[in-house]
């Protein structure tokens, strides 16, 4: 059985706070366990290239890695509750400097 997208979220954040949208695109098997994911901050005015995405993290082409205004590295990956918590830090950390 295919794996299912069961988060498909795109969240606004306030122009006061940074501006924005934030995306998580998450992929579970039949078992409820992640098989893919897309987690994403999106700002053309503060990063214009990559279709405007500041930071980002996803596992495509069976890589699990890190996007920051362009520059790809790939990460270690200690499970998808691991990942989200790296972007989420990355998203405040970035979100504190903007303000």
């Amino acid at each position: 059985m295919p794996a299912k997208k069961t988060t498909n979220k795109c969240s606004t954040i306030s122009p006061k706070r940074g501006n924005g949208k934030v995306r998580y695109e998450i992929w579970t098997d039949e078992h409820g366990k992640v098989t893919r994911y897309n987690l994403a901050y999106i700002n053309p005015s503060i990063y214009p290239k990559d279709n405007g995405r500041v930071i980002g993290y996803d596992n495509a082409h069976g890589v699990h890695h890190r996007h920051f205004m362009g520059k790809m590295e790939e990460i270690a990956y200690r499970g998808f509750g691991d990942v989200r918590a790296r972007f989420n830090r990355d998203l405040a950390s970035l979100m504190n400097e903007v303000q």
